[in-house]
């Protein structure tokens, strides 16, 4: 190998070296000691702390006065300018045809507008369905599944005006059984509650403050689908996972 070739191969392990050291101080819930970071990343103490100074200098990386290390205002502004350009929504409205075609199931994409949920994407299974929903249909939010996907995980700041205008007889306590079901088992079921003949499983895509920027809804004829074990429950969940990373 040339000496050009061996500065790249060393370059290129640095950065996956800082990479992991980085990340091993972002899983941790607060600062570290060094012993503590070396041990995490299965490396010398004395190798940690020559990157650790240089993080430092960067600003990366703070180092406290107790003597151990945290991740630094530089760190934290590459992550916000990060989350910025994050678009799940897109995302899985490009790969909605996928899922589709993986489940043999309709789907649609909806997001919290004014009115409530609002479907802004429609993917239509090869098996025909019957449905006047499409492109910017509004859910009920209180008897779809998608519209429970989102009651789970809404603020209640917004949950309680939208019970206010679509059921006025009804409270935040009469929708904490499905919050709860829905935050324990990551999706939420139509049982023909809004359409007659329909069953529905929805699953919201979360941000990083574990908001709903939307969610993802399979719509069948066939009840199994919003059976506990049925495939496309895993495939579902998985794929709105891979939407909120």
């Amino acid at each position: 190998m040339n000496d050009q070739s061996s500065t790249r191969s060393r370059g290129v392990q640095s950065v996956e070296i800082s990479v992991g050291l980085l990340s091993a101080l972002a899983a941790h819930r607060g600062p570290m000691a060094l012993s503590e970071l070396a041990n995490a990343v299965g490396m010398a103490p004395a190798k940690v702390h020559r990157y650790l100074a240089s993080f430092v200098e960067s600003g990366m990386v703070e180092h406290r006065r107790s003597g151990s290390y945290d991740l630094g205002p530089q760190a934290a502004q590459i992550g916000l300018a990060a989350v910025a350009r994050i678009d799940p929504v897109n995302r899985a409205a490009d790969a909605l045809s996928d899922l589709v075609e993986n489940t043999g199931l309709t789907a649609l994409l909806a997001v919290w507008g004014n009115a409530g949920p609002t479907v802004v994407r429609w993917e239509r299974a090869v098996t025909p369905l019957v449905t006047t929903l499409g492109l910017g249909s509004v859910l009920p939010a209180t008897r779809s599944a998608t519209g429970h996907a989102f009651i789970a995980h809404l603020p209640d700041r917004l949950v309680v005006p939208m019970l206010a205008e679509e059921a006025p007889d009804k409270t935040l306590a009469d929708f904490a059984a499905v919050r709860t079901r829905v935050r324990e088992t990551g999706v939420a079921i139509a049982d023909q509650d809004f359409i007659p003949g329909l069953f529905a499983l929805a699953a919201p895509i979360l941000d990083f403050d574990h908001h709903p920027v939307a969610v993802v809804t399979l719509i069948a004829t066939a009840p199994e689908i919003i059976e506990v074990g049925h495939t496309a429950r895993d495939q579902l969940v998985s794929f709105t996972s891979v939407g909120s990373s």
